[in-house]
């Protein structure tokens, strides 16, 4: 019997042992999607306690804990922070076999050198522990990413976002790149008319552009696009449900934004049409500039009204959706690359029903101008998991080319969540190391070693490009 969490976790063979501890562990991280607020960064912030750290914000956790039978006080209420660690103290026990069972032990070993359970009888001594760490300088935010090797991080913005940490961060002289990405999901989310044109005001306001027609609409978000590029910008990300790919031309478009713009509410087939133009026009600013778009679609997000109207969204009432997603999908990577404007495009689905949809659609547009052009991204949200991550590898191995994957992210909100990619790395060792156990690789480490490396760290630094 294995000790819980030992060096070899989730290492089943030799090769397996040999190709993480040799090869992965010691690779840096470039972590190209996360939720991380950068004036945390900006300011070097010292958390009080773990709770502030680990807790707050954290709805995987607190989805366990209402799940428990835990009070909402505890959870996003007026429970002081001991008591609601204490509480999710409790719960920790009962998520056996939740991933948030081993992230959790990942994150107190790796950070706190906590290597007890995490139980009722653990956690006031964890608690006073982890928090009296946390006070000290050694553990402000700047030296936790030292601490886990991280030599890049993307974080996720609003064009409106004045990117006045980004900026203070890089005049600061860190060793860390803190790069923004542009989000613009707001720029075309025009079910809600009014909250729309409000956005377009604010767009307005920030850009110092009068908005009265879909082209200063359009000028708009490019000169926030060119000033993100300016602040060292190279990926966009969008949150959909899918790809929007209605037929529409320029002048339905004009009187569409017209029509919003003077407060008049527009139909179904009008808010796809204008979200699918939207789309093929965020993917030409991305193309011009050599960026990296990034799809993450099939979340069903805000399912409980009730909950939703008194804590509001991101508190941990999305699921996974299923949602059609081929089609749309193939229309609209295939009218950009018609006109050679796809650019480095990495897609993330949330249903495990469409790995290998997912999958062999980046081999249709995958052209030979750059290695992996097209990717299938990493496990994720429900499916960062153990099986999760195996399927979306064996998925990307099938169809693709497991070689040229750009690897791991931590798609969080947490500064104590890189331990994922350790996760990750043991998980595509394990399997690797598998495959030459039963005989279906070849036993040649030097190369396999490479192999590991490149999908740990190598890969995304030459794709990406931040230098």
């Amino acid at each position: 019997m294995k000790a819980f969490l030992n060096e070899d976790f989730l290492l089943q063979s030799s090769t397996a042992q040999t190709l993480y501890h040799q090869y992965a562990a010691h690779m840096p991280i470039i972590d190209y999607h996360n939720h991380l607020v950068p004036q945390q960064i900006a300011e070097d912030k010292q958390f009080d306690n773990i709770t502030q750290i680990w807790l707050y914000g954290d709805h995987y956790k607190w989805r366990a804990m209402r799940a428990h039978g835990v009070n909402e006080r505890y959870i996003t209420g007026d429970a002081t922070d001991e008591e609601k660690f204490m509480k999710w103290a409790e719960t920790v026990p009962y998520t056996m076999r939740n991933p948030l069972y081993h992230w959790t032990h990942l994150e107190l070993q790796r950070y706190f050198g906590v290597t007890e359970v995490l139980n009722a009888e653990s956690g006031k001594r964890i608690y006073d522990h982890c928090s009296a760490l946390l006070r000290s300088k050694e553990y402000s935010v700047r030296n936790l990413l030292r601490k886990m090797n991280v030599k890049a991080l993307c974080t996720t913005d609003d064009p409106i976002d004045n990117l006045a940490y980004h900026q203070s961060i890089a005049a600061s002289g860190f060793e860390i790149k803190v790069l923004p990405t542009f989000r613009p999901d707001k720029a075309m989310a025009v079910d809600d008319e009014l909250t729309f044109i409000e956005y377009v005001n604010a767009l307005s306001q920030v850009s110092g552009k009068q908005i009265n027609h879909l082209q200063d609409f359009k000028d708009a978000i490019q000169d926030r696009h060119d000033f993100f590029h300016s602040v060292g910008c190279r990926l966009s990300d969008h949150g959909l449900e899918h790809i929007y790919a209605e037929d529409y031309t320029e002048e339905e478009i004009e009187l569409i934004f017209t029509r919003l713009h003077s407060g008049k509410t527009i139909n179904k087939k009008e808010k796809w049409q204008f979200k699918s133009a939207m789309l093929v026009f965020f993917a030409h600013l991305d193309h011009a500039k050599g960026w990296t778009q990034q799809f993450h679609l099939g979340a069903l997000r805000n399912n409980n009204n009730r909950l939703l109207s008194s804590l509001g969204p991101d508190t941990g009432f999305d699921s996974i959706g299923d949602f059609e997603q081929a089609k749309s999908l193939s229309k609209f990577l295939n009218t950009l690359d018609t006109t050679n404007q796809l650019a480095k495009t990495i897609l993330y689905n949330l249903n495990p029903r469409d790995n290998e949809l997912f999958a062999t659609m980046t081999g249709n547009f995958q052209d030979g101008t750059i290695v992996g052009k097209i990717q299938f991204g990493s496990g994720w949200w429900f499916l960062d998991q153990k099986d999760g991550m195996e399927k979306q590898i064996n998925a990307l191995s099938n169809m693709g080319m497991l070689s040229h994957f750009v690897g791991m992210l931590t798609d969080s909100r947490s500064f104590l969540s890189f331990p994922r990619h350790e996760y990750f790395r043991r998980i595509l060792c394990n399997l690797i190391g598998q495959d030459v156990e039963n005989g279906e690789l070849p036993a040649d480490m030097e190369w396999l070693g490479k192999l590991v490396k490149d999908i740990s760290y190598t890969n995304a630094s030459q794709f990406f490009n931040f230098e």
